[in-house]
């Protein structure tokens, strides 16, 4: 996949392959995933904040979309950085293959794939850093890309963050989980925690917004390090395991 054009292959046909093209040179491809069940629906994201679900069936070129998904800009909130804070950098499906988790450099956000309003439900990860923007951009933080997963039930999303930390939300209806560990030898370390719901399934979701707990330091008033990042994690299919990136080091987390 290019920034402009995506390509689906297929290893032992010698064909020319569909493709995913965005004509507009402002707009680029961020990331794609297929649908865990249907293997005939993609949906793929864009640096302008939208994610687009195609169907394979209909053209080779998939220059045209089944169903479009993005947020509505709030009145007057425009600014420099706004365009650059909406650009998804990565996209999950549920098991279910009904929601779509995405993850901008602010938020986490699950979409319902039945419902193109808005999403669902929207994780605050790191608020604090709005007013470090201009900051992150001089020395190009946030143009970081973290990746998100989802747990294999469904009802936990997780992304990470700086300072080598990540984020647990619960995504259950009435759950205010929102956990901060640390990739390291002691993921207690920074944990902030606020009190969570019992759990219950994706079906009944609704739409609503979930903050961190965080001001910019960790539980120990520790400063928050921009040098260390975790992009990169994965949540195991079945069990209740995270792996997790940091520097050159690999961390299983078990909760």
């Amino acid at each position: 996949m290019e920034d402009l054009t995506g390509n689906l292959l297929s290893i032992p046909v010698k064909v020319v392959p569909p493709s995913v093209l965005l004509n507009k040179f402002y707009e680029v491809i961020t990331s794609a995933e297929f649908h865990p069940a249907h293997c005939n629906m993609l949906a793929y994201s864009s640096s302008k904040g939208s994610i687009r679900l195609i169907d394979l069936r209909q053209s080779a070129l998939c220059d045209s979309h089944a169903k479009l998904f993005e947020e509505p800009e709030a009145p007057g909130s425009r600014s420099f950085f706004t365009e650059i804070i909406a650009s998804i950098s990565d996209i999950k499906f549920a098991k279910d293959g009904r929601y779509i988790l995405s993850r901008d450099y602010m938020t986490l956000k699950l979409w319902d794939i039945n419902m193109d309003s808005g999403p669902v439900a929207t994780f605050q990860v790191h608020e604090y850093l709005r007013p470090k923007l201009c900051d992150l951009y001089e020395n190009d933080s946030i143009f970081d890309k973290f990746e998100c997963c989802l747990s294999g039930d469904g009802l936990r999303v997780a992304t990470g963050s700086y300072s080598n930390l990540f984020r647990v939300f619960g995504c259950a209806p009435g759950s205010t989980e929102a956990t901060t560990l640390e990739a390291s030898k002691n993921p207690m370390r920074r944990q902030v925690q606020t009190p969570s719901r019992p759990s219950r399934s994706l079906n009944s979701i609704t739409r609503v917004v979930r903050r961190a707990e965080t001001l910019g330091v960790d539980a120990n008033g520790n400063s928050l390090d921009f040098t260390t990042k975790l992009l990169h994690l994965a949540w195991h299919p079945t069990e209740n395991l995270i792996a997790c990136v940091a520097a050159n080091s690999l961390y299983m987390y078990y909760a």
